[in-house]
């Protein structure tokens, strides 16, 4: 059969070996997407572990490529197959292909990975470029390190890619905050594909399904979260360490300690909370941004997401940047820190708990992202709807089958 004339469709790509931030930037697009656009379907490539755990809107599905994992040597493997990774990366190379060739979209928008995961996307990208379907790489504010990307990308082969395969480039903060193409050479053909979005706020007054575990905590609290939980072991240890010495802090914690914390590190944090009378814990909320909003306050890492729910949920926030295996939130709460967005306590390895006690004693009172003027700093959400709709107006129409235009 030909396809359908149901309205635009969207197909986003996101290789998720690990975490909730590629996925939950996705997905917050293609709300977005359907929420401004009444006849748009949008349809998420995942190779999320979790990705069924999350609510979606009317109007947007996924499909979960098989996971897999990146060891400590910085090789692949399967994350539940008894498949070599050559073997899953192309299964997964061969589902995104088919995905999109039944899906036809009217926009492909790939999540930072130019190329995909080991080059897996390469191949859909050149069917849909021969078919003249707008390609679009969307980019987060900061990658990492120019000396680390820049020839991190060189292997990949990245650079052919955007000065041949992609229409477009999309940003998703400010150049005066964050660059990431900052000291990477590129061709002045590729530059003149970048849009600065601004950051992908989430709408506070949105109608937002309330967390199972709202309950827990019914006075004014500080929210603890280390995103997925994978590398957040320390920044869990101080804040403990920090309410184990000083019993007189103001506020109790909510610690979120993420669906990718090992269980055994997950056991010995949880023995620690239950001595803490005011310190309740929980390992995963898919409705977190409920918790978001009725906090006094946020004790994070600094991904990407939790800093745009932070300053769209304008809390005051203590950012403990990670430094490995990418500088990425170091370099992102710097700068933020600089404009006087959120304060920054760096691990220095020997994580005071009297020092971070006194970093959360002061974070209540801390200065609101609000009270700082940044002009378009919220606007990704709107310019990327924007962005989006201009891209598939141009599109052409969908293609019939030959074999089927009989039919």
């Amino acid at each position: 059969m030909t396809r359908g004339t149901g309205g635009a469709r969207v197909l986003i790509y996101s290789h998720d070996s690990f975490g909730l931030g590629h996925l939950r930037r996705c997905r917050a697009i293609a709300h977005s997407l359907v929420r401004a656009n009444r006849d748009m379907s949008v349809l998420i490539l995942s190779g999320s572990p979790i990705i069924g755990s999350f609510d979606f809107r009317t109007r947007v599905d996924f499909v979960r490529v098989p996971g897999v994992i990146k060891l400590r040597n910085g090789e692949y493997t399967s994350l539940s197959l008894h498949l070599d990774v050559q073997e899953t990366l192309a299964l997964r190379a061969s589902i995104i292909r088919h995905t999109a060739e039944i899906f036809e979209p009217d926009l492909f928008l790939v999540d930072k990975e130019p190329l995909g995961l080991r080059g897996e996307v390469r191949e859909t990208l050149e069917m849909l470029k021969d078919r003249g379907t707008p390609l679009v790489l969307g980019l987060r504010d900061v990658m990492d390190e120019p000396s680390l990307l820049a020839p991190e990308w060189e292997r990949k082969g990245v650079t052919p890619a955007l000065r041949d395969l992609y229409d477009e480039i999309w940003v998703y903060g400010l150049p005066q905050i964050c660059d990431p193409l900052e000291g990477i050479e590129l061709p002045w053909s590729v530059y003149r594909k970048v849009t600065y979005t601004g950051y992908l706020g989430r709408d506070p007054m949105a109608d937002r399904p309330p967390s199972l575990n709202a309950s827990l905590v019914n006075e004014p609290f500080l929210l603890v979260t280390p995103g997925g939980g994978g590398d957040g072991g320390e920044l869990i240890d101080w804040v403990l360490s920090a309410y184990e010495v000083d019993k007189k802090l103001p506020l109790p914690a909510l610690v979120v300690f993420g669906p990718f914390m090992q269980p055994e590190q997950k056991a010995v944090f949880q023995t620690r909370v239950d001595a803490l009378p005011r310190v309740r814990a929980i390992t995963f909320d898919a409705h977190i941004e409920d918790l978001l909003a009725r906090s006094a306050g946020i004790v994070a890492m600094g991904g990407y997401n939790t800093f745009c729910e932070i300053l769209s949920f304008d809390k005051p926030a203590l950012i403990v940047p990670r430094t490995l295996p990418r500088r990425e939130q170091m370099i992102r709460t710097a700068r933020a820190q600089d404009l006087g967005l959120i304060k920054m306590l760096v691990d220095d390895g020997a994580r005071d708990p009297w020092r971070m006690a006194t970093a959360l004693r002061h974070l209540p009172q801390q200065a609101r992202p609000s009270d700082v003027v940044v002009p378009g700093l919220l606007d990704g959400l709107t310019s990327v709807n924007r962005l989006a709709g201009r891209c598939i107006a141009a599109a052409p129409q969908p293609r019939v089958v030959a074999s089927q235009q009989g039919l």
